[in-house]
């Protein structure tokens, strides 16, 4: 049996709009776990609010879970968990819709609602 390793996820929450907040998350791995492993736990077990993309486990299509770990830009899936603290964040320069999840599409791609 490998012993459990303890990352403490500190992770930005919120909409446009409202103050910045950081929840902090205590998940117990095993080595070998990805970020986007304990992002899906902590929503799946933990916390139901938690907004966070991705798409690879289930269509086989990447990028969707980029964000801000440690201060880098890094995929979720891709990114082992660490002991330790650990600072999730949206990505910078990009318009946030929710906690982790912002506007990656190009301009010309967005829908505009707005023409309706």
């Amino acid at each position: 049996m490998t012993d459990q390793l303890t990352a403490n996820l500190k992770i930005r929450r919120g909409v446009p709009g409202d103050p910045v907040r950081y929840d902090k998350f205590r998940f117990e791995f095993e080595p070998g776990q990805s970020v986007l492993d304990a992002l899906r736990s902590i929503r799946r077990t933990t916390d139901g609010t938690l907004a966070v993309r991705y798409s690879c486990i289930n269509a086989n299509a990447c990028k969707e879970c980029v964000m801000r770990i440690d201060g880098e830009t890094r995929y979720a899936c891709a990114t082992p968990l660490s002991a330790g603290e650990m600072l999730i964040e949206p990505l910078p320069n990009k318009r946030l819709i929710r906690d982790l999840i912002t506007d990656t599409l190009p301009p010309d791609e967005r829908l505009d609602l707005g023409a309706a």
